[in-house]
């Protein structure tokens, strides 16, 4: 009954593979109403009138609405709260469910038509006129902040969100920088990236006015938070009169955490016409208002010594917030970016100061990595570019300023100079193993006799270090988290044996309905087959955080393991009293409790149905066999890795063909192996991508202008080669399953690697090009390489 470090099959693929997944649109209500959303077709304008009445008239039409109809709601908040440097509140002006006054984005939602199917309530939007007074935009965020731009919020002077610093006096870095032998500076863009989930966003909005209940079915990946935020800061709807379900995602990748507008706006519907109400986007709603990631404006500085040593890191970045703040926003580029610019290096003295600007853009927030791949881009092209500039080997380098191991355990945790404590850390190991799989000797001589070929070939590096499972809530809370941030797990074993799990880590894709239930069949010694796992309703889990960070194994597991503990325990006094011994004397292992150094043992099972029939039961004792369990992690984990990419350029066309990519991950203990390497190909992917082919484009006006696939550039399995993966093992210390996650693993520490690549080609074929704008299309390089 050994199931952890196995690579089972995911159970949930049966139903994604046969066609049976459930997901928010193939819900089917009695008396269900479609929803169509007005949106603004400008990036900002004042809303002179809007004319609904031909929408009204139209057959089908149930009703219409517009943001003056919505009183006394004042819109969508964030979740987290990032203050100025010198003590100012951050500027949190509320997204509105529907816009009264100026639209401040290209997909601001200015009127809902519902009607008695979709197709219906998408005829009766066109004959919505709305007047609108255009006026200017500005997108990009450090212009944004120059003296006389156009302003997105009357209270947001210069645009500006908050301001924020982190680390070392800023005096003492610059000394550090004007002193060192050689500073290596790199201005570069960390572009906008659309999510783009197989599953488009979806709400269905259920008013029951016999119970004076509401239930609200959306496709998310925190449904407890969105409960939250719905009740206690939106609507105002007693807290247990609203049930919040999510069946299958179909993908998320950050963009399903937040709590959106329309969801808001489905509930508030419901009640109001008093029938179901179903929305879903269309991929052109999904291109303009899922929320995006990265988008940054970044000026970073790294000084070294004579002998290659690092004395300082300085970084001023400008982060893209957008028109409104998402969920998250303000973490991501402040509390989970500058804590991250330590890296795997003794960086002595680091300085991080951050300006995030509102623009007319759709809102910014977590996308796959949430900060840490923004840090380890900067991080990692600075060293492989310092490497360039001082003739030095860039594995060699790094190996120079590596952290030296510890294990949180004998050593301590390594103090970081940006706020983290690191749990573990073993950092040359994984790029020795990298180095190994790649031939590093064998292909310097090879990039040397290619290029006397007319082959430009080039190897980029990136090892870097993330941060999973989000720290202890009250941590968070001082840093500006509105919610805690632990999870909670119940394990309820039936009479018969067989165990319900309900957990608050929502799945959308990761394969918790496997991995969770190895480990609960691990614990119990029980067959997987008698192990059921409930996620994604509140009405059924008490309570949950949901799933983002790469936390659902480390926290959700960790809560998960604590209430098997318990199970464990009574269980053991329920058996001592049928064995007639001591519990210090019962060993438990393949599913039953035996009499130390005796035959005599009593099942799981037997146990199970004595704790439901307690005919023959300890007089002290409840009967029963359920538990619950709340974990509130005692720190992030650290998993880091060595990513290694191989790129070959045409000099005709500046084509950049990917050939090889070398993976070496450390994520702690691995539950499922399979299931691993699967989040790591995955998360490759989406980095790579970032590096070679995606990219959100907003003209001057604020106009999406790539809003579709036939535009945006998303990865293809022709654009990949296959990954060539292995793991070193540094387990967690302050966690039970000793796991660190490995969900964001791959697209962190994929994209500068692509990025040094080609910069490594071009350098050692005479071009001394220090950077070139993300996505490295054919005609970047080739302009690189002839300018």
């Amino acid at each position: 009954m050994s199931f952890i470090g196995k690579s089972v099959k995911r159970i949930e693929d049966k139903r994604f593979l046969t066609g049976k997944g459930k997901y928010t649109d193939d819900i089917k209500l009695v008396g269900m109403t479609h929803a169509h959303i007005v949106r603004s077709p400008y990036a900002h304008a004042k809303v002179l009138s809007i004319d609904t009445a031909a929408a009204k008239a139209h057959d089908g039409v149930v009703a219409v609405f517009v943001g003056s109809d919505i009183e006394g709601i004042v819109g969508v908040p964030t979740g987290w709260q990032v203050n100025f440097k010198n003590g100012d509140t951050m500027k949190e002006p509320a997204h509105p469910l529907l816009v009264r006054d100026n639209v401040r984005h290209v997909g601001d939602a200015v009127a809902v038509v519902i009607a008695e199917t979709k197709e219906i309530a998408r005829d009766a939007a066109d004959l919505v006129e709305v007047d609108y007074d255009v006026m200017d935009a500005v997108t990009d965020p450090k212009k944004a902040t120059a003296p006389g731009a156009p302003q997105v919020h009357p209270d947001a002077p210069n645009n500006i969100c908050f301001d924020w610093e982190l680390g070392n006096p800023v005096e003492e870095v610059d000394a550090a920088l004007a002193s060192a032998h050689h500073v290596t500076t790199l201005e570069f863009i960390n572009q906008r990236m659309i999510p783009n989930a197989m599953e488009p966003r979806s709400a269905i909005g259920h008013y029951d006015d016999a119970l004076d209940k509401y239930t609200l079915y959306t496709s998310t990946q925190n449904p407890h938070l969105i409960r939250l935020l719905l009740c206690a800061f939106v609507l105002g709807i007693p807290e247990h009169k609203v049930r919040i379900v999510s069946h299958d995602v179909g993908g998320g990748f950050g963009s399903k955490i937040f709590h959106y507008t329309e969801e808001a706006l489905m509930v508030w519907v419901s009640k109001q016409i008093n029938r179901p109400v179903k929305w879903t986007s269309d991929r052109s709603e999904a291109f303009m208002t899922d929320a995006h990631g990265r988008d940054h404006v970044t000026t970073a500085n790294m000084g070294f010594d004579k002998d290659g040593k690092i004395v300082a890191l300085k970084s001023d970045t400008f982060a893209n917030m957008g028109a409104y703040l998402a969920t998250f926003a303000p973490a991501v580029p402040t509390y989970l970016h500058g804590t991250l610019l330590q890296g795997l290096y003794t960086t002595p003295l680091i300085n991080v100061n951050v300006v995030a600007a509102f623009t007319h853009t759709n809102s910014v927030d977590a996308y796959r990595g949430a900060g840490r791949p923004e840090a380890t881009y900067l991080l990692e092209r600075l060293i492989d570019l310092g490497a360039l500039e001082m003739d030095m080997d860039p594995a060699e380098l790094r190996k120079k300023n590596f952290i030296p191991a510890f294990d949180g355990i004998e050593q301590p945790g390594y103090q970081t100079q940006v706020a983290l404590q690191y749990d573990s850390g073993d950092y040359q190991p994984v790029l020795d193993k990298a180095l190994e799989m790649v031939g590093y000797e064998d292909f310097r001589a090879e990039q040397k006799k290619s290029l006397e070929n007319g082959k430009l070939l080039g190897i980029g590096f990136s090892t870097y270090v993330e941060a999973c499972g989000i720290a202890p809530s009250a941590v968070v809370g001082a840093l500006g988290a509105r919610a805690g941030l632990f999870e909670s797990a119940q394990v309820r074993v039936q009479p018969t044996g067989k165990v319900s799990v309900y957990t608050g880590s929502h799945s959308h894709g990761q394969g918790h309905e496997t991995t969770f239930v190895q480990v609960v069949a691990d614990k119990l010694g029980i067959p997987m087959e008698d192990v059921d796992l409930i996620h994604g309703d509140s009405d059924a889990v008490a309570f949950g955080m949901g799933t983002y960070g790469s936390r659902s194994l480390a926290v959700g597991g960790s809560a998960i393991v604590k209430s098997i503990e318990k199970v464990l325990e009574k269980g053991a006094k329920i058996a001592a009293h049928k064995l007639e011994a001591s519990v210090d004397d019962l060993d438990y292992a393949e599913g039953k409790w035996t009499v130390k150094g005796t035959d005599r043992s009593i099942a799981f099972g037997d146990v199970s149905l004595t704790a439901y029939v307690p005919h023959d039961y300890p007089a002290d004792l409840e009967p029963g066999l359920d538990f619950s369990s709340f974990y509130d992690p005692a720190n992030f984990t650290y998993p880091f890795g060595c990513h290694i990419a191989i790129v070959e350029i045409d000099k005709e066309t500046g084509k950049v063909k990917l050939k090889r990519f070398i993976a070496v991950d450390d994520v702690g203990n691995v539950i499922n192996p399979m299931i691993v390497d699967g989040q790591i190909h995955g998360g490759l992917a989406q980095g790579i991508g970032q590096a070679l082919l995606e990219g959100a484009i907003y003209d001057e006006g604020g106009q999406l202008i790539n809003g579709s696939y036939m535009d945006y550039t998303m990865p293809r399995a022709d654009d990949l080669p296959s990954f060539e993966i292995d793991r070193t093992v540094t387990p967690c210390p302050h966690n039970p399953l000793g796991v660190k996650g490995a969900g964001e693993a791959g697209c962190i520490g994929s994209t500068p690697a692509v990025v040094n690549a080609v910069i490594d080609a071009l350098w050692k074929a005479g071009h001394k090009v220090k950077d070139i704008q993300m996505p490295m299309t054919s005609e970047r390089v080739w302009n690189a390489m002839n300018n």
